[in-house]
């Protein structure tokens, strides 16, 4: 039998579909989410924070148990009492469960929030798409008027354009309520009723327990197939109607182009009235990099009073992706390196380091016994624009050496009160 040291074990890799957010990314999507949550303070919107699990039936309730998400995606499994709970697969139903649950509509049911984090689907990994993803989400409770609508659509485009997302398009549509749907259902029922041999297995279900769901199909033979597909803007009621014609105006108030795209729908159960995507040209076929809308009867549908409400998700891996902003131009460089050389010199390193992290100036040493050669090296390495370089004769003479790595120009630095003299001076 093999002793244990001998024993080779193999190298244990990422679960298919997640990612590391490494060192240099991760500045930029802090970068990211600075930008997000200063623009969204702007608006009235406050930060929530949502855990990443809940009861599964909070989201088969809300998605809908006809939704490929809860189908067929969603991380779910029992614990150990039996109960069964799930991973967030999207932000919406676990804001509306934790605006109901601590009646924060109670004293003012206008409420505005948003969150950033991590939600879950098992899909097929791709291009800008994990099972562990991002996102950016931001909800309005408590107002129903259109205009508001249109102020969404409005921040959503400008964070775009301080993110330098250039190359982008907003889509609306209007999915209509309760009053005027059926008359829709009932028309694109007929229509789906003579395409049933072009469209997916899935398709054909979904045209008889929830037709509106064929036109969200990404199958390329099922969009072919319902490119004449009636439209539900046909449909509307008066009130719908007027409630599009006022987000359509008040965008073009805004000056923030748009499409008016019929075939755009949600693939969640509980939208209604206003739903948008903005779309871009960066990202290939998956060319949508955030997507929402109105949900009116979701609060009730989940316990709550009925009170209408309205957000949008945005693919947070995605916009890295498009973003006209480099990893590269926000990775943190040290301001400072120290070489010490002797264990003497290394001990001041040590306490002039710790001070100047303090100070707020990003200083590096080597912790070790290696060569001034060796330590310069890694101060090229490490882009430290500035090295300061002590030894025993630094020591003795008091005053070490301040090097300007660009210029290679040295000056002597004073011992007495260096961490202060450095901040004020040579490193502001």
């Amino acid at each position: 039998m093999k002793d244990r040291e001998e024993i080779p074990y193999k190298m244990i890799q990422l679960i298919r579909g997640f990612k590391d957010i490494l060192p240099g990314e991760t500045e930029l999507w802090r970068h990211i989410e600075k930008v997000a949550a200063s623009l969204f303070e702007d608006f009235g919107f406050k930060e929530i924070r949502i855990p990443v699990m809940e009861k599964t039936e909070l989201f088969a309730r809300s998605i809908g148990e006809d939704t490929d998400i809860v189908e067929k995606e969603m991380y779910t499994f029992p614990d150990r009492k039996g109960d069964l709970i799930t991973l967030r697969p999207e932000a919406t139903a676990s804001i509306v469960r934790s605006y109901i649950q601590h009646k924060l509509y109670a004293s003012d049911p206008v409420r505005k929030f948003y969150t950033i984090g991590p939600m879950f689907r098992r899909e097929r990994p791709q291009k800008g798409r994990y099972r562990q993803f991002y996102q950016i989400n931001a909800e309005v409770f408590g107002v129903g008027s259109a205009y508001i609508d249109a102020q969404l659509i409005f921040m959503l485009m400008n964070l775009f354009s301080r993110l330098s997302v250039t190359d982008t398009e907003a889509h609306i549509n209007s999915l209509g309520c309760p009053v005027c749907r059926p008359n829709f259902r009932t028309a694109i029922s007929e229509f789906l009723s003579s395409k049933t041999d072009a469209l997916c297995a899935d398709c054909q279900r979904r045209s008889s327990r929830n037709p509106l769901r064929v036109l969200d199909c990404k199958v390329p033979t099922c969009r072919e197939a319902v490119t004449d597909a009636p439209s539900v803007l046909e449909h509307l009621c008066p009130e719908c109607a007027e409630h599009f014609d006022i987000l359509k105006t008040s965008l073009k108030n805004l000056d923030v182009p748009f499409v008016t795209d019929k075939r755009l729908v949600r693939g969640l159960d509980y939208y209604t009235r206003t739903t948008f995507e903005i779309q871009t040209g960066s990202l290939g076929a998956q060319n949508a990099v955030a997507g929402g809308g109105r949900y009116d009867g979701l609060v009730k549908t989940l316990g709550g009073p009925d009170i209408p409400a309205i957000g949008f998700a945005i693919g947070f891996d995605r916009l890295t992706e498009i973003t006209g902003l480099k990893a590269s131009d926000f990775e943190q460089k040290p301001d400072v390196f120290i070489a010490a050389l002797g264990e003497k010199s290394q001990s001041k390193a040590l306490e002039w380091a710790c001070a100047l992290n303090m100070q707020g100036i990003k200083a590096e040493t080597a912790f070790g016994d290696s060569s001034l050669k060796s330590q310069m090296k890694r101060a090229d390495k490490l882009a430290a624009p500035y090295v300061l370089i002590v030894g025993d004769k630094e020591l003795e003479e008091g005053a070490v050496l301040l090097r300007n790595m660009a210029t290679k120009e040295q000056v002597s630095v004073p011992l007495d009160n260096i961490v202060e003299t450095l901040k004020a001076n040579s490193l502001k």
